[in-house]
């Protein structure tokens, strides 16, 4: 396991050599008043300097597992010499009972139940057998009962919040695992709309003002010497439509907003939209019913990136006269329709592409934008009746602006 360990697994640990050396101190203060005496109160003392320096020296050398996991070879051949020594000052010095209790704490939370379990039996039939040693007159049962019943209680409970303990970890790293893969999917939809956001935009921007271009270059090179006058209207529009891409261009760079609405509302931008798409052969209006009033940049963006994209649909394969822009405003939304009495398409299917070109983006692109504001996108058209666009999004108006002075 692997992790922060917390102020709650410091705590035990500390409560536990605190109670150590207390009663280590007791022990000995013990014995030194009731026990010493004789050839083995020399061993005594040096047993119980060489039990608090070895107990000392594993706390840096071989210390305790982290709960739930396995014990070192180490950390197990520490607590093995420590409850040797333990077991042989247990024999010279009847007072070192006291020091069990957190020996056997030291060893249940630090190891597996499977070993903590036989050494606390261990440890408590080691006190009952000392106690039993050096008790006078008639063996009193509390000597016998008492150890084992505390003993007991204290292994169900540290076995259990070590139980405990282990279930928190393994729960705490399935979260932070489970965290760190939903952010993992978060960041690659979030890259993928972005791609399909970054797509949507170069196509309603960049590709539509090279496609106008391309066609007004074509048309120009057809009448260049029939008709020069006309071929240079053609080619003044294409220098327009470059300079008006390239404004495009760096405000997508800069913010991605289109350069219409910087300094346009959006009823100014639908309609010199309709006045730069008109031209010989097709002528484009624009209607507005209601006040818009201040629209969120987003929603507005996305309107005029689908008038472009159907216009654009309407220029290149309606073969249309007339198109309407009708921008119609309610309380609590505004749609947007782009009409025309071209060719039509059967709505049910996608319409053909142009020999060699890649189509297809035009229409998904539209709903995308329409649902990304919230809105929805809705197609009529029928061959040789022309074709509707329609997109209704919502708008949440600020109360404040419903407040008359």
């Amino acid at each position: 396991m692997t992790g922060h360990i917390g102020p709650e697994e410091r705590l035990l640990p500390a409560v536990v050599h605190a109670a150590f050396f207390l009663l280590l101190g007791s022990s000995f203060v013990r014995f030194l008043t009731r026990d010493q005496g004789g050839a083995r109160t020399g061993w005594v003392l040096a047993l119980y300097a060489v039990f608090c320096l070895l107990y000392v020296l594993g706390q840096f050398l071989a210390p305790a597992p982290r709960p739930g996991s396995a014990p070192t070879a180490r950390h197990l051949a520490w607590l093995a010499s420590v409850f040797a020594v333990w077991t042989v000052l247990l024999a010279l010095a009847p007072s070192a009972t006291w020091c069990a209790m957190p020996l056997l704490f030291g060893g249940l939370y630090a190891l597996p139940a499977r070993l903590a379990v036989p050494l606390a039996a261990v440890l408590t039939a080691l006190v009952v057998a000392s106690e039993i040693r050096v008790a006078d007159g008639a063996l009193n049962p509390n000597m016998v009962v008492a150890p084992p019943a505390l003993a007991a209680v204290a292994t169900a409970v540290l076995v259990q919040l070590q139980r405990q303990a282990v279930r928190q970890r393994v729960l705490i790293d399935d979260l932070v695992r489970t965290r760190r893969d939903l952010a993992a999917t978060e960041r690659r939809a979030g890259v993928l709309a972005e791609r399909q956001r970054l797509a949507t935009e170069i196509h309603d921007t960049v590709a539509q003002g090279l496609s106008s271009q391309q066609m007004l270059l074509q048309a120009a090179e057809r009448v260049w010497e029939a008709d020069p006058e006309t071929a240079r209207e053609h080619i003044l529009k294409a220098a327009e439509i470059t300079s008006r891409g390239l404004a495009e261009a760096r405000r997508f760079v800069h913010d991605l907003a289109p350069a219409d609405l910087v300094e346009h509302s959006l009823p100014v931008a639908l309609g010199a939209l309709a006045e730069r798409e008109s031209g010989p052969g097709l002528t484009v209006e624009f209607r507005l019913d209601g006040d818009p009033g201040p629209l969120p940049e987003p929603v507005a963006a996305a309107l005029l990136r689908i008038a472009q994209g159907a216009l654009a649909n309407v220029r290149e394969h309606a073969a249309a006269t007339r198109a309407a822009l009708t921008l119609t405003c309610l309380d609590d939304q505004i749609s947007l329709d782009i009409a025309d009495n071209g060719r039509g398409f059967d709505a049910t299917s996608p319409p053909a592409s142009a020999p060699g070109r890649s189509r297809g983006h035009g229409l998904p692109a539209m709903r995308i934008r329409a649902r990304q504001s919230g809105g929805t996108l809705s197609v009529e058209s029928a061959p040789g009746e022309g074709t509707v666009v329609s997109v209704a999004v919502p708008v949440v108006r600020d109360p404040r602006e419903e407040l008359v002075p």
